[in-house]
C-alpha cells in the first residue's frame, strides 16, 4: 500500500522537436494530481520541477546523430539524483512529463534501490531505437534502449552505472509503431511485448495478467513508464507523435486498477502531455484519472 508520494515535474522537450510538451507537468498539476492524490489518503509532497537548460533547438550533432545530447543527459543527471532522493526517505517518485526522453533518468534513479527492476512500457512506440537505428535522432525515441545499456555513452551511463534493466524484465503494451531496428532489437533480446493486436485478440484483462504474472515472480519492484501516446488519439490528443488505433480510455483504466489491485508498482512516470496540442486539456486529465486508478481509486 502506497502512503508516501513525491510529484516531480520534469518539463523537457528537448527529446523531440515538437514544442509545448515543456508544459505537461503544469497542465497535470493543473488538472488537479494532486488533490486527487490527497482524496486518496495518500500524503503528497510536490516536490517542484526540475530545472531543464535550452539546448540547442533543431540541432543533430554530425558525429552522433543526436538532438541536444548535453542538454537531456544533464537534465536527466539531476532526474535521477531527485528520484534516488525521494526513495532513500521512503517515498514512491511520482515523475511528470515532459517527453519521454526523461525515462533515462527516472530507471537510473529507480533502478540502483533494486536488484532486478521491472519495467512496463505503457506506449504506442519501443523507444528502443539508438543513434544508428533512429530515423530522426530524437532522444525520446532511445529511453529504454539506454536504459537497456544501448546507445551513447553519454545517455547509457547516466546516474554513474550501466545497465540499468534488463531485457527479460520489461514488457511494453500498446505498441503499435515499431522502427525496424526496435524490431530487429526485441526480437534479438527476447522482449515481451503486447501489440494492438494481442490487446485485441486477447483484451486487456488477459493482457495484464499475463504481465503481472510475467514479471511478479522475477523483480523486487515494478516502474510503470506511461506515454499518453499509448492511448487512441480521440482519448488523448495531446500528444506529439499520436497514432491511431491505440488503447482505449476504459482499457487504460482498466490495467491501472489491476495493477493497483496487484499492489506491484514501485514508481511511475507519465509522460508526452503536450497542452499545445490539447483540446480543453483533456490529455492531462486524462493522466489524473489514470493515476488516480493506479493509486487505489475506486467508483464504489
Amino acid at each position: 500500500m502506497i502512503k508516501n508520494i513525491s510529484v516531480i515535474g520534469v518539463p523537457m522537450d528537448l527529446g523531440q522537436t515538437r514544442r509545448g510538451v515543456d508544459m505537461g507537468p503544469s497542465a497535470i498539476r493543473y488538472a488537479g494530481i494532486v488533490e486527487r492524490i490527497e482524496r486518496l489518503g495518500i500524503a503528497v509532497q510536490d516536490e517542484g520541477n526540475i530545472q531543464i537548460g535550452l539546448g540547442e533547438r533543431y540541432h543533430t550533432d554530425p558525429e552522433t546523430n543526436l538532438k541536444n545530447l548535453k542538454a537531456v543527459a544533464k537534465g536527466n543527471e539531476s532526474l535521477a539524483a531527485k528520484v534516488d532522493e525521494v526513495i532513500e526517505n521512503g517515498r514512491f517518485p511520482l515523475v511528470l512529463g515532459g517527453d519521454h526522453s526523461i525515462a533515462i533518468g527516472t530507471l537510473a534513479g529507480v533502478a540502483k534501490h533494486y536488484q532486478n527492476l521491472g519495467v512496463i512500457w505503457y506506449d504506442a512506440h519501443g523507444d528502443l531505437n539508438t543513434a544508428d537505428t533512429s530515423p530522426s535522432g530524437n532522444i525520446h525515441g532511445m529511453p529504454l534502449a539506454a536504459s537497456l545499456g544501448l546507445g551513447h555513452e553519454v545517455l547509457t551511463s547516466i546516474g554513474g552505472y550501466s545497465p540499468k534493466i534488463k531485457p527479460e524484465n520489461i514488457v511494453i503494451i500498446g505498441a503499435r509503431s515499431l522502427d525496424e531496428g526496435e524490431r530487429e532489437l526485441i526480437k534479438e533480446k527476447g522482449i515481451k511485448v503486447y501489440t494492438m493486436h494481442e490487446i485485441d485478440r486477447l483484451g486487456m484483462t488477459k493482457v495484464m495478467e499475463e504481465t503481472i504474472e510475467y514479471l511478479k515472480s522475477k523483480t523486487d519492484g515494478i516502474h510503470l513508464s506511461l506515454d499518453l501516446d499509448g492511448l487512441d488519439p480521440h482519448d488523448a490528443p495531446g500528444v506529439g507523435t499520436p497514432v491511431i488505433g491505440g488503447i482505449s480510455y476504459r482499457e487504460s483504466h482498466l490495467a491501472m486498477e489491476m495493477l493497483a489491485e496487484a499492489e506491484v508498482i514501485t514508481s511511475a512516470e507519465f509522460v508526452e502531455v503536450n497542452p499545445i496540442l490539447d483540446e480543453k486539456n483533456k490529455t492531462a486529465t486524462v493522466a489524473v484519472a489514470l493515476i488516480g486508478s493506479l493509486l487505489g481509486d475506486k467508483l464504489l
